[in-house]
C-alpha cells in the first residue's frame, strides 16, 4: 500500500502509528495513515483487518510528579 522510500511501517508493526497520514479529519477525531491504519485523537487505532488498539498514551506529566511524591 505505501509507495515511500524508505517504506512507511506495515499495519502489524509495532511503530505503526509512523507511517504518513494521507487523511486527516480533525472535526472528527481521526486520521488514516498510508498503511491503512485509523488513528484516533485519543491514541486509538483500528487496524485494517477490523482490530481495535485501545487507546494507550501515557499518563499525563503533572500525573507523574504527583505519583512520584506518593511513592
Amino acid at each position: 500500500m505505501c509507495e515511500h522510500q524508505p517504506q512507511c511501517p506495515d499495519a502489524a508493526a509495532t511503530d505503526r502509528e509512523a507511517a504518513r497520514t494521507i487523511a486527516t479529519f480533525p472535526a472528527q477525531g481521526w486520521s488514516l495513515l498510508c498503511n491503512g491504519v485509523i488513528v484516533f485523537d485519543d491514541t486509538g487505532d483500528i487496524l485494517p483487518d477490523g482490530t481495535a488498539i485501545a487507546p494507550h498514551r501515557g499518563p499525563a506529566p503533572h500525573c507523574a510528579t504527583l505519583l512520584e511524591l506518593v511513592a
